[in-house]
């Protein structure tokens, strides 16, 4: 099986980063904790960065990055939860049989996942997606480098202290969103440029230009006439 010669492969390298994040834990005295649940939570199934998305497709200026990001996390999802997840079908590191593992995942909070292991679909929608913004913003914004990446390495930091995932999955992970977010990034230039090319469709012109905040502006300005009648 691929989950047995993973375990073996990376069982030094697992083991270390596991063990390493247990002594984190105790020494932090459980502060750490709540922090980590929280990113579990806001990472499932890619809130956050769906919730991002949403809010950057609604401005003229940032919708190409929504959709790049949109279309990393579901790439990213494509390839990790449909595929490779249900291929390697890899045990939680807590339900692996190592006693170790066991006992620092209940001294972590005895966090629950459904699914298998590898890789980490956390991680991978959030480095598909962080990584989809530098794409999209770094030539502009050079200081969106340190935020992005701090968010990747935290999620897939705290998978590993929840003891949820191994470090080998949340490696992976880096990879599979790496990738999904290329590919998100080059899907995305070739719509824009199809959108470009027909922009003098409505329904085109609409996605390129509608601008949320046009809508304020136009209900304000009814109000005002209101007021004035």
């Amino acid at each position: 099986m691929i989950a047995n010669w993973i375990n073996e492969a990376f069982f030094g390298f697992d083991y270390a980063i596991l063990q390493f994040c247990h002594n984190l834990a105790e020494s932090a005295g459980g502060i750490l904790g709540p922090i980590m649940e929280l990113l579990a939570f806001i990472g499932d199934n890619g809130y956050f960065s769906f919730a991002l998305a949403l809010i950057l497709l609604l401005f003229p200026k940032t919708r190409k990055c929504g959709v790049c990001m949109t279309l990393a996390v579901g790439v990213g999802a494509l390839f990790t939860n449909v595929a490779i997840k249900n291929i390697v079908a890899r045990p939680r590191p807590y339900a692996s049989g190592v006693e170790a593992f066991n006992e620092w995942w209940q001294f972590a909070g005895a966090h629950l996942e459904s699914e298998f292991s590898f890789p980490s679909g956390h991680t991978t929608a959030a480095v598909a997606s962080m990584l989809a913004v530098y794409l999209c913003f770094f030539k502009k914004h050079k200081w969106i480098v340190a935020p992005t990446a701090f968010y990747a390495v935290l999620m897939g930091f705290s998978r590993n202290y929840l003891v949820v995932h191994y470090p080998s999955d949340v490696l992976a992970a880096f990879i599979v969103g790496s990738v999904s977010a290329v590919i998100a990034f080059f899907l995305t230039k070739l719509i824009w440029s199809a959108l470009q090319k027909h922009s003098d469709n409505k329904l085109f012109g609409f996605a390129l230009n509608f601008d949320i905040r046009s809508l304020f502006k136009q209900s304000k300005s009814e109000s005002a006439n209101d007021a004035q009648d």
